[in-house]
Order: C-alpha cells, then structure tokens, then sequence
C-alpha cells in the first residue's frame, strides 16, 4: 500500500504540474492576442510613412425645408435650401468632381431599333431592289407605329429618288430611307426665353406620362446652367403630384409654390409667376392638372390657365405636351386632343429607351407639324435630352455588334 500510496502521490502531482504549464501558456497566448489587436488598431490609425492624419469633419446635416404660408391665398410658398453645390465644394476639396455623360441613342434605343433591325438585316442581303422590299420596308414602319399616312408619304418620296438617282442596290436604298427620315425630322428644337423674366414652360398631358418627372429633370438641368427656378405645383388634383414636386425641387434647389388640394390650378401658377416676378428669378416650370372629371373640363382648365399664366410678369414661352412613347398611336391621338385646348409649341417624348414604337416621333411631326424637343432616355435627371434627329435615325439603323 506504501508503493501505491507513492505512486498515486506522483501521478497527481505530475498532472498538477501539467495544468499549471497549460494554464501559463494559455495566459501568455490572450496576452499575445490583445498585444497584436493593439497593434493592429494604431497601424489602422496611422498613416503611411511620408503621410499625414487629417482630422475628421463632424456630419454636416442638410439645411432644412422651410414652408410657411402665404397670407394673401391658400397657396404656400415652400423654400428648398439644397445642399447639392455644398456636396460640390465638399468633393472637390477630396478628389475631382465627374461630370455626368450624356446618354447616347444608339445604346438606349436597341428596344426600337429591335423593331427594323430584323427587316433591314434581310434587305441588306438581297440582291436587287423588288416590290417586296417596298413592302417590307412599309410593314417595319408601320409596326414601329410611324403610322400608314406618314409611312406613305415617306416611301413615296424614296421612292422618287431611287428612280431618279438610279439606284439599284438594296444598301443604297436603306440610304436614302435614313437620310428621308432625318430631313422629316429635322426642326427647331431650342426651348425658348422671353425677353422679359420670368421665363413661364407649361407642361400638360395626361396623369401617368411624367409630367411632374419632365419639370423635375428640366429645373435638375437649368439650375445646372446657373437659372434660378420656381416650380408651380398646379396639377391640384393629383394628392402625390405636390409631394414629388417638392422633393425635385430639394434636390435641384429650386422654389417649390404649391397650393390646396383641390384648389384652382391657375391660382396656383398665378402665385409662381408673382413669386419669381418679385424674386426675380429667370424660369417658372408649371405643372397642370391631367385628370378632370370630363375631358372637356380638362381642356377648358387649360385654356383658363394658359390666360393667367400670361397675365403677370414674363411672357409663356414652351407649352410642352409630355408624352409616354410606350403608348404608340394613342400618343398621337392625345396630341391632336391637347393641340385644340393649348398652343403647343413642342413635345417631350418620355420613356422613348423602354418603347419598341419609336415611329411614333415621325407619326407627330408629319400628323401635328409639333417638333420633338426633349426625349426621355432613362430615370436619371441626365437622362432627359434635346432630340437629335439625326442620332435618333442613325440609332434606328446601327446594325447590332
């Protein structure tokens, strides 16, 4: 019992030994661990060699959004501080500020340019120029909603010129239908300035078209050329139209006049024009109502504030019909409605990159004899764009990469 006593004696003791080894260990090891975190957070800290610490700026919070009432209506004038040049001069004392890139037609058109490219494909292989050529031509306008009178008129003039030209060759043809297209489509596009500030653009057209979006972009850019600009809340009858306007106006930093829901869109405009009046500012961008109880209420609304829009300081210069390119022919036929209530003087076709019915640009300038002046090609406010007719019609005929 004495041996055993001494042996149990050891092995205890050994194992004693052995955690305490272990435990001395482990306690060097976390030692080790909060050293290396240590290390790791100061070098995080730390600036390369030949570097320097610069000191961190608190958040700047943005200025807030002022609405106070006007006393003399139920209008309120709400004051949009924007902090965009601030978020400017902040970037550029960092690094350089990039300049947003124009969206190009060829790359935002391949849904219509989808609607020719099958046909033109096959009449680029043919071998001579037949009758069946012609009315394939005819049948890809038709279908990208150019319309049966305008595509007529189109091919019949081609149709002299390749007699007379003597062409024979199906490319040659193709030609001469791009170069056709563009002289229909060229016209005056520049949006026009009165001489005496403000500057009033009516935007009408029916809810759902992006009316509130168009002003939204046109401020967007006309702030960016150094304008000053009110926006006229006057579609009264759409409860969120108000709202949006309000944000655009945020974020471009221009003044935003709205009035009671419900209220008289023309009293509305009438305060926005007496506002920039009195504030001298150079644009007002007026939003109007595109849902009335009747159509012929709505028109009648129109006329009413196209008078009051003209009776104060400045002079309305663009009244713009924004049209939905997806819609096609029907675009057409509430450009014929809105052109008997309003002396349009353009159109902005909105959603032109989501439309397979680009024709419907030709079926308004050859039906209306209105221009297209401004083309939506994305959501971004960059993305709304002066018509170019020719990138328009080269973008039609790119044959795909």
């Amino acid at each position: 019992m004495g041996v055993v006593g001494a042996l149990r004696s050891s092995a205890y003791d050994f194992v004693m030994s052995l955690l305490a080894i272990l435990l001395i260990v482990a306690g060097v090891l976390a030692a080790l661990g909060v050293v290396a975190a240590v290390v790791l957070a100061f070098r995080r800290q730390t600036p390369a060699i030949g570097g320097r610490l610069e000191p961190m700026e608190p958040p700047r919070s943005k200025a807030p959004k002022v609405e106070r009432n006007d006393t003399s209506s139920d209008t309120a004038l709400v004051d949009t501080a924007s902090d965009i040049g601030e978020e400017s001069a902040e970037s550029g004392a960092v690094g350089e500020v990039l300049t947003p890139v124009a969206p190009s037609f060829r790359d935002r058109l391949r849904r219509a340019r989808g609607t020719f490219s099958g046909t033109f494909a096959s009449i680029r292989g043919r071998s001579a120029i037949t009758e069946e050529v012609w009315e394939d031509l005819e049948e890809a306008l038709i279908r990208a909603d150019v319309g049966i009178g305008p595509a007529t008129e189109l091919l019949t003039a081609v149709r002299a010129r390749v007699k007379s030209a003597g062409i024979t060759s199906p490319s040659e043809l193709l030609e001469e239908v791009k170069s056709e297209m563009i002289t229909r489509l060229v016209a005056p596009i520049d949006l026009r300035f009165s001489a005496e500030s403000p500057t009033i653009w009516l935007m009408v057209g029916v809810n759902g078209v992006g009316k509130t979006t168009t002003i939204g972009k046109l401020g967007h850019r006309l702030v960016g050329e150094g304008k000053t600009v009110v926006m006229a809340a006057g579609d009264t009858f759409r409860a969120a139209a108000a709202e949006q306007l309000a944000m655009w106006g945020e974020r471009c930093g221009a003044t935003v006049i709205r009035g009671a829901e419900g209220g008289d869109p023309s009293s509305v405009i009438f305060d926005a024009v007496a506002h920039a009046g009195s504030a001298g500012a150079d644009v007002v961008l007026a939003d109007t109502a595109g849902r009335l109880h009747t159509k012929s209420n709505l028109m009648e609304e129109l006329r009413k504030v196209r008078r009051v829009a003209d009776k104060g300081v400045g002079s309305v210069t663009e009244v713009l019909l924004v049209l939905d390119a997806t819609t096609g022919q029907n675009g057409l036929t509430q450009a014929r409605e809105f052109a008997e209530a309003a002396d349009l003087t353009g159109v902005v076709l909105t959603k032109l990159d989501g439309s397979a019915k680009g024709g419907i640009v030709f079926a308004i300038q050859s039906s209306l004899g209105i221009p297209v002046k401004l083309v939506g090609l994305g959501e971004h406010a960059e993305d709304l764009v002066p018509f170019d007719a020719e990138q328009f019609v080269e973008a039609l005929f790119a044959e795909e990469d």
